[in-house]
């Protein structure tokens, strides 16, 4: 056997030998489940993990936006008109986050923490000075203290009398420092003389600014990546108590920081949210890439916030059942001590078109008001997002207040806010190389079906090749030259002379002459 041939066996046994291999392990996914036990190890919320410390102390810059509506015809308002409004924003400041007194539970199985918050104003991405601007819009506290006494004729008219004695109306004008941060309102004043538990200071943020929302207590993901971030209690309750139903009650997937790693288009991700005092649920939407990084957008529908009749699971978000607002609104009064503070997306977004129609002013768009995440499905990093809220005020005539005796019912956009983040150029090199490993390692059978083919056509050519020479050795024909039959006809053989003919020593001589013809 010739080193060629040996070469073409050896090759042939190579790709064999690559191919069923490679394709095996495509089969199987072998290595595409190795990978993924590896994350589903390194992605929990334990100490020395991957991610423990930036879920501590997420490291991507979020902003929190504040568009306030400023109300244009108050007078109008008053005698029955339709609500004119402009917006005026953003205010903005930079949202640190951090997590405080975090504690591992149960064998570090479970995680406590508190979700502390702290703003810092940022005026060159703001309109203008929250100190110094004013907005007109609805005097808060003023409809919280109407719709506390209402159905009480002696504290309605005692409340009256105050409104009317400090000169408290149904609108006021306050800057964005005060509407955000709090100022000492007089009614609620007049009413804590009374009632010490009411707090005299009012503020759509009062007390948020380095607080928190409670206590925390997370699965780690450790026995199941599925439950990683996964809310257990907050406040130690596994159970709301504000809605009519346990359905409505229950607390539902993360907090909104964290989400399980390996995530499916077709899964239902929920949230719970302190803010609106319940959880939510997103959906996919599409795929997107930032920073070079592959996402999932995902989603609420319009099902979260649609009414009992369109979405019967909504029945128990239903304060009474006369108040279901309709498809699109929230009223989350149950945990914000009775004022009636209503929640949707900003400019009624996936809402009825009544309310939108209800306020001159609104024009709502899914560029700029719709809630999205964008999440990466291997490792559930976010590495965008947009949270998008809007608070209203319910407004509607009530027994006692004599001001109130032209208003049609109307849901009034107070504030809408847009918090947002998108992953950093740090935190995206590392999740880009972390990809990088993760489909090399688990496309690794696929380059040696890639090798194999390789050799296989080298193989292929080996093959050819010897066939070719081999063909080429079989058409050699072993023959006498055509100029050694002319010669031997043109010549004859005779001594060249008869000593040398009889010389015995030397042997006969022979000389080659030309042939003659007879």
């Amino acid at each position: 056997m010739t080193r060629r041939s040996c070469a073409v066996y050896v090759v042939g046994i190579i790709c064999a030998h690559l191919l069923i291999v490679g394709i095996g392990l495509m089969v199987s996914q072998a290595f595409r489940t190795l990978m993924h036990n590896r994350l589903k190890k390194e992605i929990v919320l334990v100490e020395g993990s991957r991610v423990f410390e930036s879920w501590k102390t997420p490291p991507p810059p979020v902003y929190m936006e504040y568009f306030f509506f400023n109300v244009t015809n108050v007078k109008e308002i008053l005698e029955g008109g339709k609500p004119v409004v402009t917006q005026i924003g953003p205010y903005t400041y930079r949202e640190y986050r951090y997590k405080e007194n975090v504690s591992m539970v149960d064998n570090n199985t479970m995680v406590s923490a508190y979700n502390t918050k702290s703003f810092v104003f940022m005026r060159d991405r703001s309109v203008g000075d929250p100190s110094e601007d004013n907005i007109t819009t609805v005097n808060i506290p003023a409809w919280a203290v109407m719709n506390k006494v209402k159905g009480s004729f002696w504290k309605s008219s005692m409340v009256s009398i105050w409104m009317s004695s400090i000169g408290s109306g149904l609108f006021t004008t306050r800057t964005v420092d005060e509407l955000l941060w709090g100022y000492e309102d007089p009614l609620l004043a007049r009413v804590a003389s009374t009632s010490p538990e009411v707090e005299k200071i009012f503020g759509l943020m009062y007390k948020k600014n380095g607080s928190n929302d409670g206590e925390f207590l997370y699965r780690t993901g450790q026995q199941d990546h599925m439950d990683y971030g996964r809310v257990v209690t907050w406040k130690g309750q596994s159970q709301l108590t504000f809605w009519t139903t346990n359905q409505s009650n229950s607390i539902n997937g993360s907090d909104g920081s964290a989400f399980h790693p390996l995530l499916d288009k077709n899964e239902r991700i929920y949230i719970f949210t302190p803010d609106l005092c319940r959880s939510i649920h997103v959906e996919f939407e599409k795929d997107v890439e930032v920073k070079g990084i592959p996402a999932y957008r995902f989603t609420p529908p319009r099902s979260v916030f649609a009414s009992k009749e369109e979405n019967p699971a909504n029945e128990g978000f239903c304060v009474t059942p006369q108040e279901c607002l309709g498809t699109g609104l929230l009223k989350v009064s149950p945990c914000r001590k009775g004022a009636p503070v209503v929640a949707s997306f900003p400019h009624f977004y996936l809402a009825d078109s009544k309310f939108v129609g209800a306020i001159e002013g609104m024009s709502p768009e899914r560029t700029h008001h719709q809630t999205f995440l964008d999440l990466n499905p291997t490792t559930g990093v976010i590495v965008r997002a947009n949270k998008r809220a809007q608070i209203n005020i319910l407004l509607n005539r009530i027994s006692g207040f004599p001001k109130t005796r032209s208003l049609n019912e109307t849901i009034f956009p107070v504030m809408f806010l847009n918090e947002s983040v998108v992953i950093d150029d740090a935190s995206a090199a590392r999740v880009q190389k972390l990809l990088l490993i993760v489909t090399l390692v688990s496309n690794f059978p696929l380059i040696i079906v890639g090798l194999g083919g390789i050799m296989l056509v080298v193989f292929i050519i080996l093959l050819v090749r010897a066939r070719q020479q081999k063909n080429e050795v079989k058409r050699i024909v072993f023959s006498k030259p055509l100029y050694a039959t002319a010669a031997e006809d043109d010549t004859s053989y005779s001594p060249v002379k008869d000593k040398e003919k009889d010389d015995p020593q030397n042997g006969t001589y022979i000389g080659l002459t030309p042939k003659v013809d007879t």
